[in-house]
């Protein structure tokens, strides 16, 4: 290189744009200063000749060239003061980064303004998404998972929402995130196993597209014109419009006779209680009866007995551990 050509080169070193992406954005929805930098680029290269980008940016009019340049090559793409754009892959073009960075420490060659230019941004709950691909792979690879029924999963639902409980309980923060993902998937799986009915299929789109409807119906005060200013009044603005969406004869529809006993006499006294209705407790003995007035007692001073009988459970566990001569 003659002493002419290196003082130009070393005035105008250039300029490489690290152009990455998401794959949870739908490909082309780019930032308008990724395709400033697209547009104006003297090239644009890409190692990944599948690159979902790589359609829209040829529908745009933008040349790509499939090839996987080293440190050294870039650089010299760089000369006389050219940018150049690299469509990062997935992987985030490492060893084209260490590369650089490598020349970059040397200190014997002028090196290219660098960039890193997110063309495109995960939204909160996009990872969701890879939740629902990974879902939708193990359900078609997997042959334990293959094979999973509504009913058969059932059981691991209840299980999973106590374990949840108890990190809540025990004020675990990392057990919480991960009980919660644990449930999480109970529900992407259950809504993986419903594509597949022949007779009623719904999607995870169809479930979360429920909750959301039901969501904004059931808080006027939030997204129609409506007013709570209270607690008790959003309670009574979510229990008036459930119960004209469902119907109910009853009060006491809806409630899961399935539950556990203390929650589900806790549950019906609420529902009594709420509606205004005076309600004696049957008169009769046994400790069904005797347990049934100490959930309607709890109910009435804003006391879970379930999440209260579980603590003092624990508290006998340890007990019984100190006699045993163990830790609590």
């Amino acid at each position: 290189m003659s002493s002419a050509a290196a003082h130009t080169t070393a005035d105008a070193p250039g300029r490489v744009v690290l152009l990455t992406t998401s794959h949870r954005v739908a490909p082309g929805l780019l930032s308008w200063p990724a395709w400033q930098a697209l547009r104006t680029a003297d090239r644009v290269l890409c190692a990944d000749g599948a690159h979902p980008q790589l359609p829209y940016l040829r529908d745009a009019g933008i040349t790509v060239e499939e090839t996987s340049p080293t440190a050294e090559e870039l650089l010299a793409a760089c000369a006389d003061g050219r940018t150049v754009v690299v469509v990062a892959t997935g992987e985030g073009e490492p060893a084209l980064t260490d590369g650089l960075a490598r020349l970059a420490g040397s200190g014997r060659v002028s090196m290219p303004d660098l960039e890193l230019l997110p063309a495109s941004y995960d939204l909160p709950g996009a990872r969701l998404l890879d939740l629902v691909q990974v879902m939708d792979r193990i359900r078609a690879e997997c042959p334990w998972s293959s094979r999973q029924t509504h009913k058969g999963l059932a059981k691991y639902a209840v299980e999973e929402s106590y374990e949840l409980v108890e990190a809540i309980e025990d004020g675990d923060h990392d057990e919480l995130r991960e009980e919660l993902g644990d449930v999480l998937l109970q529900v992407v799986f259950h809504a993986r196993i419903a594509e597949e009915d022949e007779e009623s299929p719904f999607s995870v789109d169809d479930v979360a597209g429920t909750i959301v409807a039901k969501l904004i119906h059931r808080h006027p005060h939030v997204f129609g014109d409506a007013t709570a200013t209270t607690p008790e009044e959003v309670k009574e603005h979510w229990l008036r419009t459930k119960a004209a969406e469902k119907r109910r004869e009853s009060v006491t529809d809806g409630v899961p006779l399935h539950q556990p006993g203390l929650a589900l006499a806790a549950k019906l006294v609420s529902r009594a209680r709420t509606a205004r209705l005076e309600v004696p407790l049957p008169a009769a003995e046994g400790i069904g009866y005797e347990l049934l007035a100490l959930a309607a007692r709890a109910e009435s001073e804003g006391v879970d007995p379930e999440a209260a009988l579980r603590a003092a459970a624990r508290a006998y566990r340890d007990a019984i551990r100190g006699v045993e001569g163990l830790r609590a």
